[in-house]
């Protein structure tokens, strides 16, 4: 027996694909079955166009088998098989794929749908062996021959007394090490929950025996064994349509993503073209309990002509559509792809975007079709497309924007942004909004008051993230997005605005002495019609408002910001005579009272705190009293 050499040179190359292109050593039964069924796939091919050769599709098989003393996997194949020349250059040459060199020799198997197509998955095998022996005889020969190698080393074949064509893989198990226990593999439950995970959908029965145990009518035991199939071989998205009930997809839902609800939407889609793929996706109908959390991991699965890739592939989704699951299956997508490749595939790049498409088309159906579903959606998972606009700084608004709901003041229902422009009135010009805790709190607010009083539609934004969104929105269909609790919202005719620009004027130094007795806490005090009933409200001046004041400062950093507050006091309210009488009369002590207790007014009318509750009851107390 002749030992050769790699004639890849080796030991570093070797070393490479074994612990930086596999990453889960798990996969190597992955690979191998991959491998055989591309053998089966080959000799059936060829017995399509060879009479001599009668080869029926059902007698085809896998088998994989397992020894506990002997410590080896075996795994059998009774497909093409190799000649000796065919087991060097394959084997012996790595990173050369037989699979690749059959394609191309055979014009008219182009189309064939064999997996392994890099030459590369064979040696995930030494990942758990020490040694690894292929014996193989090709249709094509009279002689089998044995493989055999210990890894990087080099390889010896030599000839063999296996009659039948096909492959036999024999995998000589490592042994087990302080952090390694590879005793797992030679468990059957092991196997089994392999072959499921990753090639439960070759086309080929893959099969283990097991041993039963039934007792007879006199209580005695009797063991046989019997062939076990472990894969169910046709993938629920390949098949018919007309043939798959919703049930199904909904069992299968529940049994491949674990959980206990059935979805709230199912789809579909076959897409052909430069790379091709079938898609079979999920629309949860609750948000998981880590959904939120740092821990939970995005992805679809990714599968190559039903053979599983990853688990969770998070290239195929973008986060704001993070909660969809479900699989990807292509063709032209590589087994021999790691999650470090991935990142640069482009062919990962153009399904993704098919899948956002599809996606968003989905759920602008549900939207148009059945709202009620939608709002049940939206209230899961609305803030994840908020978040895909404002974590893009508003480039993602025209693909996201149309799928937003707020509930709106007229009936307090859900509604789009496009329903209320479409609701608008002739004279209005901007997109009225509100933000607060809730919608109750925000309808009590004494600014939304005067603007619906004028026969608008106000925006209840009762969610943090709300706000910033339109910030970054900037305007919907032309129409500007206005906070009514902005210094800048003014619905007065020019004639209103002439007579409160005087009164503001006419008493200048009775503000600035009021924003004396607040030690500046607000930028500036000012009369207002924007106001109905209600003697006092906050405004602001710029982009921050009152309400993201409160949400960045709340936020675990060590930057605080300060929104330009501006506190505005109803002129035609009573109050405002009050004071200005008091000024009048230079009753200073008593303007700073009533300033002080209008100031704490105007903040818990906003949701703010007071610095000083007790100096305000005290003052409240003093001037009942009188």
């Amino acid at each position: 027996m002749k030992k050769k050499q790699f004639k890849a040179e080796s030991k570093k190359l070797l070393d490479m694909m074994i612990n930086s292109i596999y990453t889960n050593r798990e996969i190597f039964l992955r690979e191998l079955i991959s491998n055989a069924s591309d053998a089966l796939d080959k000799l059936y091919y060829k017995s399509l166009t060879d009479s001599k050769l009668n080869i029926k599709k059902e007698d085809l098989e896998i088998r994989i088998e397992l020894d506990k003393e002997a410590r080896t996997i075996t795994i059998r194949d009774n497909g093409i098989g190799m000649t000796e020349e065919e087991l060097e250059n394959n084997l012996g040459t790595i990173a050369k794929s037989g699979s690749e060199l059959f394609k191309e020799n055979n014009e008219s198997a182009k189309d064939m749908q064999i997996i392994g197509q890099f030459g590369v998955g064979f040696y995930s095998a030494f990942m758990v062996s020490k040694n690894v022996k292929v014996i193989s005889k090709s249709i094509d020969s009279d002689k089998a021959y044995v493989w055999e190698s210990t890894g990087a080393d080099g390889f010896s074949i030599e000839e063999n007394e296996r009659k039948e064509n096909g492959t036999e893989i024999i995998l000589y198990l490592k042994e087990n090490a302080e952090e390694e226990n590879y005793d797992e593999f030679l468990e059957n439950y092991t196997i089994e929950r392999l072959i499921k995970k990753y090639s439960d959908y070759i086309s080929y029965p893959i099969i283990m025996q097991e041993e039963k145990t039934e007792k007879d009518k006199d209580d005695k035991e009797t063991t046989t064994i019997e062939d076990k199939i472990l894969n169910s071989r046709i993938p629920i998205w390949k098949k018919d349509k007309k043939e798959v009930k919703e049930e199904e997809y909904q069992d299968f839902y529940t049994d491949k993503f674990y959980d206990y609800e059935k979805p709230l939407r199912t789809f579909r889609s076959v897409v052909e073209g430069k790379c091709s793929f079938t898609s079979l996706l999920f629309i949860p109908s609750h948000a998981p309990y880590d959904y939120y959390t740092k821990e939970y991991e995005k992805g679809l699965q990714l599968y190559s002509k039903g053979v599983l890739i990853m688990d969770k592939c998070s290239d195929l989704l973008p986060d704001y559509f993070s909660f969809v699951k479900g699989l990807v299956d292509s063709e032209d997508i590589s087994l021999n792809i790691s999650r470090e490749t991935l990142q640069e595939n482009h062919q990962i790049e153009a399904i993704a975007k098919g899948i956002e498409s599809k996606i968003k088309k989905e759920l602008e159906t549900i939207l148009k079709e059945d709202r009620e579903q939608y709002e049940a959606f939206f209230k899961n998972f609305g803030n994840q497309l908020k978040y895909g606009i404002y974590t893009s700084y508003g480039m993602k608004k025209d693909d996201l924007q149309d799928l937003l709901l707020y509930t709106s003041s007229k009936e307090k229902k859900l509604v789009t942004l496009k329903e209320y422009v479409e609701n608008m009135t002739e004279k209005q010009e901007s997109i009225y909004y509100a933000c607060g805790e809730t919608t109750d709190k925000i309808d009590l607010l004494p600014q939304v008051e005067t603007v619906k009083e004028k026969g608008f539609e106000v925006l209840y934004l009762t969610d943090y993230m709300d706000e910033f969104v339109f910030k970054v929105m900037q305007e919907y269909d032309g129409k500007k997005f206005m906070n009514v609790s902005n210094e800048a919202m003014d619905l007065d005719s020019e004639e209103e605005k002439e007579a409160l620009k005087k009164a503001n004027e006419d008493n200048k130094k009775l503000f600035e002495k009021m924003q004396e007795f607040l030690n500046n806490s607000v930028s500036s005090i000012q009369f207002t019609h924007r106001l109905k009933n209600h003697p006092v409200c906050l405004t602001s001046k710029g982009d921050i408002s009152v309400e993201m004041e409160k949400v960045m400062n709340a936020m675990p950093t060590d930057q605080k910001v300060k929104a330009n507050v501006i506190m505005e006091i109803n002129e035609n309210h009573e109050i405002s005579k009050k004071l200005e009488d008091l000024f009048k009369k230079k009753d200073f002590d008593s303007i700073e009272k009533y300033t002080k207790i209008l100031y704490a007014q105007a903040r818990l009318i906003e949701g703010l705190s007071l610095e000083n509750p007790t100096e305000i009851t005290n003052l409240i107390c003093e001037e009942l009293s009188k």
